[in-house]
This record gives structure tokens, C-alpha cells and sequence, in this order.
């Protein structure tokens, strides 16, 4: 089996749809505490997953997604709202009662931009789970190549213009291959801890190896059932 079929999680069957449906339900169990109609915001997500969580439906969250491209959804339960995860100037302090964010705040940009979306996730809920793959786990997850975060910017580069890497996309053109490699900013869990202090982290693993890292926090405590968890 190839690395991009254990990594494809369009497949339910794959190792990486069981571990987000893992992840999905630890969000459930929180999300348990939330009253109903509880105001959920989904940074850089789709409605797909929504209705595949199964929680806007029965009415039990009313989700809007920020994105910073614009879509259209044919879903009239969801809100789509065009914007920046660094700067969320059109939503009030509070103004939900969690912040869900899944594979994006490793495509903000730098750290600091990072510590920004960090910051405004904080402000606008006083809940949130925050998701990111974890920069030392050995395969890369977007170029699905051992290690790639490691190499030299100019090799990565060089790779991105010859092949497709992965999920991504050949750019022969060097600055459409370097902004490509430059989108991609994984994090460590020392990382997450320091833009998420307030929070616990939990460890997703494969092989003892933590594959991607969960920051979540503003959650009553609670003893967390899933092997990794780390406050």
C-alpha cells in the first residue's frame, strides 16, 4: 500500500480517516458540554465535515466557516464568512462559544503569524480545538515525503518544480514553487504549548510516534480516554 493511500483520508477505510475520526470524536465528547444551538466557529473548514460529524443537522450547533477564499455552500444551516484566522476584526470578543480549527494554523504563515491566530482564537471563544500535524513526526503530510521539513529551502524548492509532491501540485515556475513550500509551516508540540498555554495537548500516535498534535482548552476537565493525551 502506497504512503498517499495510508495518508488519503477521502478513504474511511485509510489509516488516516480512522485517526481523524478518532480526533472527531474527542471533539464530539467536548462538544457535549456546549448548550444547544451553542455557536461553533470553524476556521478553514468545509461543510462536508460537518454533516459528517453529524452535529449541525439535529440543530445541536450552529456552525459559521472563515475562510480566506470565498465558496458557496449549499447548505443553509452553515454560515460562510470570507476572511483572515490572524485578523478576526469582524467578530467581536466571545462572540462564539468554541473555535474548531483543523490542518490550518500550519498555513498562516510565519511564527508570528501563528502566535496571532492564536491570539484571536483565544479572543473570540473562550473554548477551542486547535489541530496541527506534528513537525517531527518523519513523513511530511502534505508532500507525503520522510523528512521533507528538514531539507534545505532550495531543495525543497527544486523538488516542487520537478515533481508532484503528494497533495501538492508541480510548479516549474520558481516563485510559484517556493510559495508553495513557504505555505507550509508545521509546528511542535513546544510550539503549541506556547500559543496555547492555558490548554492541554493531546498526542495523536502511530507506532509510538506522535503523528499530529490537538491543543484544546476553556473545556470543563476532564479525564481524556485516548492514549497521548499530555496537559
Amino acid at each position: 500500500m502506497s504512503l498517499k493511500s495510508l495518508a488519503n483520508f477521502h478513504d474511511p477505510s485509510s489509516l488516516a480517516s480512522r485517526m481523524r475520526r478518532r480526533r472527531f470524536a474527542l471533539f464530539r465528547d467536548l462538544a457535549a458540554e456546549l448548550p444547544f444551538g451553542a455557536r461553533v466557529l470553524d476556521i478553514g473548514g468545509t461543510p462536508e465535515f460537518w454533516r459528517e460529524i453529524d452535529l449541525v443537522a439535529r440543530g445541536q450547533l450552529h456552525v459559521t466557516l472563515l475562510n480566506i477564499e470565498s465558496y458557496t455552500s449549499i447548505r443553509a444551516d452553515i454560515e460562510l464568512i470570507q476572511g483572515d484566522a490572524r485578523d478576526m476584526q469582524c467578530f467581536h470578543d466571545q462572540a462564539f462559544d468554541a473555535v474548531f480549527s483543523n490542518s490550518v494554523i500550519e498555513h498562516v504563515g510565519s511564527f508570528a503569524d501563528q502566535q496571532r491566530m492564536a491570539s484571536e482564537v483565544r479572543r473570540v471563544a473562550p473554548r477551542y480545538f486547535i489541530q496541527t500535524p506534528n513537525r517531527y513526526f518523519p513523513l511530511e503530510p502534505h508532500f507525503l515525503i520522510p523528512c521533507f521539513q528538514f531539507f534545505p529551502r532550495a531543495l525543497q524548492i527544486r523538488l516542487v518544480q520537478r515533481y508532484k509532491l503528494g497533495w501538492m501540485p508541480r510548479r516549474p515556475d520558481y516563485e510559484a514553487a517556493r510559495r508553495e513550500v513557504e505555505q507550509v509551516r508545521l509546528m511542535s508540540a513546544s510550539e503549541m504549548r506556547a500559543l496555547f498555554p492555558d490548554g492541554e495537548l493531546y498526542r495523536e500516535k502511530i507506532g509510538g510516534l506522535t503523528k499530529s498534535l490537538v491543543s484544546f482548552g476553556g473545556w470543563r476537565e476532564r479525564d481524556v480516554d485516548a492514549p497521548g493525551s499530555d496537559a
